[in-house]
């Protein structure tokens, strides 16, 4: 059996804030340990359940987060920066089920961190349904006809999920109190959770079906300000919808409109306010 499993980093346990998961802050390499050490509870316990081709994806920032010195030996690693197909890369329709883990809430909702991408997103639409980094994952891999079996985060990732996924196995690690603080279990009392879960979420494959993608999406991208939509709009194909910040692409399939989010955030970035 084939697992795939992306790990973001803010809803990693304990971490309540961007000094743990900006990798110039002085946090962060602690926070390294911690993500490296959870991504660790989820393989040995998928492994100790029969699955013996795991795959993890550094999902975080610049996607080299997990030390693979500490990882586990039976896993493989997808790590580094430049990647077709970001959070999801090396997903096909091979897996028979994924996992995300780490994953925090979407962009202005109440949750530890929550954002989609980056911060200059306020929404990402797939035709008018609104969806988070969580959602656009989950669509790539329905895509390949994979289901989402585990989503391990903040509560409200996790309530996220439930609403998005129906019969999803879900595992919050630490509760929200506001966007920078949590309540959080310990390491221990997280990695316990985590690998009753996991077994429950891979006995309970069956019953979990792949989030279907719209055929020919229509991706709309709300940005906080006018500027971030004139970079985003530079991408050929794209067109600001009047009176808005929302730039919008037609796409003849999901993964397209992955890539085409993808290229129009970095775009995004270049926005300056002098």
């Amino acid at each position: 059996m084939k697992l795939y499993i992306s790990v973001d980093m803010e809803g990693i346990t304990g971490l309540p804030d961007h000094t743990y998961v900006d990798f110039r802050k002085h946090n962060y390499e602690r926070a390294r340990k911690i993500m490296t050490d959870e991504t660790n509870v989820v393989i040995d316990a998928a492994w100790k359940s029969g699955w013996k081709d795991i795959l993890v994806n550094d999902s975080h920032s610049k996607m080299n987060n997990i030390l693979i010195d500490h990882l586990h030996p039976e896993a493989k690693l997808i790590t580094g920066e430049v990647k077709p197909l970001s959070m999801m890369q090396g997903l096909d329709n091979t897996y028979d089920g994924a996992m995300f883990v780490g994953y925090h809430a979407r962009a202005g909702q109440f949750g530890v961190m929550s954002h989609a991408m980056i911060h200059a997103v306020r929404n990402f639409y797939i035709n008018d349904h609104v969806i988070g980094e969580m959602g656009f994952n989950a669509y790539v891999a329905g895509y390949y006809g994979v289901p989402i079996l585990l989503v391990a985060g903040d509560d409200q990732a996790t309530k996220e999920a439930k609403e998005l996924i129906p019969g999803v196995t879900v595992a919050a690690v630490k509760e929200t109190i506001s966007r920078s603080s949590v309540k959080s279990l310990t390491p221990k009392k997280a990695g316990e959770l985590l690998t009753e879960k996991v077994k429950i979420a891979l006995e309970n494959r069956n019953h979990v079906k792949p989030l279907t993608p719209p055929e020919n999406p229509m991706l709309r991208i709300e940005f906080n300000n006018f500027g971030q939509a004139e970079w985003a709009n530079l991408m050929p194909g794209t067109e600001i919808e009047p009176g808005t910040t929302i730039v919008r692409f037609q796409a003849k399939n999901i993964l397209e409109a992955y890539q085409a989010m993808l290229v129009m955030t970095e775009l995004a970035m270049n926005t300056t306010f002098s």
